[in-house]
């Protein structure tokens, strides 16, 4: 059984397929925010399909502290795709293994991470230099998963001078792969600049498996957008998501045809205490208070006196003090 964990067996794991349509947006993998509270309350405002923070092999297959805790689900958190990294085809495969055995069914593989411990590991976007080996991960991966089990994030390539997009995302729908997700940018740009939005429209012209987009998604109307220009399947929000899981909500609304609400007080508070009380109910410990901190901020960014709020909140020492603050802040 997995450490940590405590993914339920009876639920359903491995549906059939994923949806991958305009009405179903996804969560994207945020490490240090789409946990298990994060990925529900993103599901109650209309998140199709959610995924993990990314997920070492190695850590993983070494059962190293922490790794389980980003594994942590329920039945009422799917469908799930887990994404992992690493760039040794060995653990990669193991690790979807052992993943299997205890009920995951679906996985990416992170091919687009430009944080710099995780390209000295020859992992994430460093992938993109050197595709022999990227293909043979997701070789390895599939053979444990399964032919459209595994989805592949990229970015264009490791820099303007050696775009891989085309090539790696054809070779990888050949290999078996069931989608791919691709965030437009280089890894040399990490997220300057701005997302080439064009490319997907042309690399949807190229496949025939499902193409998410990924990039500068800050609110459904980009969302929307993009789906409109490019002819994507479906849209992954990242730093939208963050600002606000309402984006879903926003997202669907806009599907229906319907204006998005702007975020009144009201909506606001019944957002940040749900998130307050999946947070305390699924991880126990002071951990999850202090990610609290860090959280609210973003999600009442629009109200007036949040620079005075995050000062309190930097005080801020249990939760019952942060429901006073939100008391204060938000009142009913």
């Amino acid at each position: 059984m997995m450490h940590k964990a405590f993914f339920l067996p009876e639920s359903p794991a491995n549906p059939d397929s994923l949806p991958f349509d305009r009405e179903h947006p996804w969560l994207a993998p945020l490490a240090g925010y789409s946990d298990l509270p994060f990925r529900l309350l993103c599901r109650q405002y209309g998140a199709a399909v959610c995924v993990t923070e990314m997920v070492s092999a190695k850590g993983l297959v070494y059962r190293s502290p922490g790794t389980g805790e980003l594994l942590q689900s329920l039945p009422e958190d799917q469908p799930l795709v887990v994404q992992l990294f690493g760039a040794e085809a060995s653990f990669l495969q193991r690790a979807v293994e052992m993943l299997r055995d205890v009920g995951y069914g679906w996985f990416d593989l992170n091919m687009g991470c430009s944080v710099a411990k995780v390209l000295k590991q020859g992992a994430g976007a460093a992938m993109l230099g050197d595709v022999p080996n990227a293909l043979e991960v997701a070789r390895a991966m599939l053979q444990a998963a399964g032919p459209g089990r595994v989805g592949f994030k990229i970015r264009l390539g490791l820099d303007s001078q050696r775009h891989v997009w085309r090539d790696l995302s054809l070779r990888l729908q050949d290999l078996g792969a069931g989608w791919i997700t691709l965030h437009p940018r280089t890894a040399r740009q990490g997220f300057g600049g701005e997302a080439a939005h064009e490319v997907l429209a042309e690399l949807k012209q190229a496949l025939d498996i499902p193409l998410i987009a990924s990039g500068d998604l800050f609110s459904a109307r980009d969302g929307l957008r993009v789906l409109e220009q490019t002819g994507v399947d479906t849209v992954m929000y990242a730093r939208g998501a963050m600002h606000g899981p309402a984006i879903f909500d926003d997202h669907l609304r806009l599907c229906r045809g319907e204006e998005p609400q702007p975020p009144s007080p009201a909506a606001l508070r019944v957002m940040v205490l749900r998130h307050m009380e999946l947070a305390q109910e699924l991880c126990p410990g002071r951990a999850a208070l202090w990610k609290m901190r860090s959280v609210v901020p973003r999600y009442v960014r629009s109200l007036p006196g949040v620079k005075a709020l995050r000062l309190e909140l930097c005080r801020c020492t249990s939760w019952e003090g942060l429901h006073e603050l939100m008391d204060r802040f938000l009142p009913e």
